[in-house]
């Protein structure tokens, strides 16, 4: 499709919108129930096809995108009712008795999202479910490396029985996709543009969107890219941890933004560990434990970056066999483990977007957790330990968005727990309560319950009996004791004011 049709599409959109944002929250969630019927339905088709876009392994693909969807949206649809419901706040001091407030959640109208190749389904379809569950339309753009993963997703949300327009999924060129979804693009100039926008990509483009975004003030969540950290204390269970960081490191070929990058590991378990950690690493099978990569591009990018690592000094401390880094005519590529780094190469300062890990020894927790924190990113970690204590302690103090204790990288299957990251990792959360309310925005409603009432006792005309009323409520407020009885006739003299003519 051409930019210039979003226009009309957003408007479609909106007047979607209207219809059902008019529907109680009971039957929207009655209808989003059918796409889950439907995902349920056709689970092993939506595997393959994740499998052939993305070239992901089935297995990774069932687990970490079809189940965590199907999960979501029953959590969300269990859930949403209470998200949305009005809440009262209680009452800030007694001296505004009369006053009561609530909080109303509105829908943003037309909500835009921007998904990734890595995660092309899961991603979009939790977003999309809790954008609708909260009274949104949805524009979706897939990314241009996985268009038959959005076409299953619109044959999903079809299936929900929707007001014609109110999702639409749009296949347009990704460096058009943001300037056409923010609007008042060069090649669109009218076009009114998303009333939200989530996106999930490269920290890059995360800026270049919010910049475009900023002349709309238009909001934005943004979940962007990770160097992630675990860090393996002395007293940890080092079959466990090596098992799990393998997982977390090298499952859909090292392509997670949420994946661990840099394993720190405390001196006096790093040999055992190294050895434990290597030895699976070597056992890795192409095609079966180890994926493909999704584009040769990559490929050669994460090439760039091992070069780099080992031009400075870095080593290949052991590689999965079958598969080469420089063979340009295969996806596949070895999985990686990388010793004798420093934080100036590429694996410690920047995103390697592949299957790589660096093993870094510490001397103890506080240097762990300086290596750890020394990022621009922060979007996961975890802390690998058998004291439950000391690691939450530990895991408290990572700049990170979310930190699993004895895990790593599976947070974002949790539907309940809110993922995004700090610093170069994005903005706003998706998932869970905190990313379900970035759908909506927030009202409040002020209600004056005192009967009788013919004014507020600030409200004209002004004298200086008024003023010295106004200035005994502050005593009253917030003085001694002995100030607020001296303000106490005062204070009674000005609320008779409510009643004045």
């Amino acid at each position: 499709m051409k930019v210039k049709e979003m226009g009309p599409l957003i408007q479609r959109a909106r007047e979607a919108h209207k219809i059902w944002v008019a529907l109680s929250p009971r039957e929207r969630n009655r209808r989003l129930k059918k796409a889950g019927d439907c995902l349920v339905d056709h689970a092993d088709k939506i595997t393959e096809t994740i499998h052939r876009d993305n070239g992901k392994l089935p297995l990774d693909a069932l687990a970490a995108e079809v189940l965590p969807a199907v999960m979501a949206l029953v959590y969300y649809r269990r859930r949403a009712r209470h998200f949305l419901a009005p809440r009262p706040l209680a009452g800030g001091s007694p001296l505004m008795f009369n006053k009561r407030s609530r909080i109303v959640l509105k829908p943003y109208g037309v909500v835009g999202i921007i998904s990734p190749w890595n995660y092309p389904f899961a991603i979009p379809f939790s977003e999309t479910a809790m954008a609708l569950l909260a009274g949104n339309a949805v524009l979706l753009k897939t990314a241009s490396l996985t268009p038959n993963v959005g076409r299953a997703l619109e044959a999903i949300f079809d299936a929900a029985d929707l007001p014609q327009g109110l999702f639409t999924y749009v296949d347009l060129p990704g460096p058009e996709a943001g300037p056409a979804f923010i609007g008042g693009s060069a090649a669109a100039p009218d076009a009114p543009g998303v009333d939200k926008l989530f996106f999930t990509g490269s920290t890059a483009t995360g800026r270049q969107l919010m910049a475009l975004a900023a002349k709309r003030l238009l909001p934005l969540v943004l979940e962007l890219g990770g160097a992630d950290a675990a860090i393996v204390r002395s007293d940890a269970d080092l079959d466990r941890a090596a098992a799990g960081l393998l997982w977390a490191a090298y499952s859909n070929a090292g392509q997670s933004c949420g994946g661990v990058q840099r394993i720190i590991v405390n001196r006096d378990v790093y040999d055992p560990f190294r050895e434990r950690f290597c030895a699976l690493v070597e056992g890795l099978r192409g095609g079966i434990d180890l994926g493909p990569m999704t584009s040769l591009k990559q490929k050669q990018t994460v090439r760039q970056q091992v070069e780099a690592c080992i031009a400075a000094g870095a080593r290949i401390a052991a590689s999965s066999t079958g598969a080469s880094l420089e063979d340009d005519e295969s996806l596949d590529t070895p999985a990686l483990v990388l010793t004798g780094v420093s934080s100036a190469m590429p694996v410690m300062a920047e995103e390697i977007f592949g299957p790589v890990a660096a093993l870094i020894p510490a001397g103890d927790d506080e240097e762990a957790l300086r290596i750890a924190n020394a990022s621009s990113y922060g979007l996961t970690g975890s802390v690998w330990s058998r004291n439950r204590r000391r690691a939450r302690d530990l895991a408290a103090r990572v700049n990170a968005g979310a930190v699993m204790i004895n895990d790593h990288l599976m947070s974002h299957g949790l539907a309940e727990t809110p993922w995004g990251g700090f610093g170069d990792s994005g903005l706003g959360r998706t998932h869970g309560e905190m990313g379900f309310k970035e759908m909506v925005k927030a009202q409040v409603v002020v209600d004056d319950i005192l009967p009788g009432s013919k004014r507020n006792i600030f409200w004209h005309p002004y004298s200086e009996k008024v003023h010295a009323g106004i200035r005994a409520l502050v005593d009253f407020a917030g003085g001694s004791l002995s100030r607020r009885l001296a303000a106490l006739p005062k204070t009674l003299g000005i609320f008779l004011r409510y009643w004045e003519k």
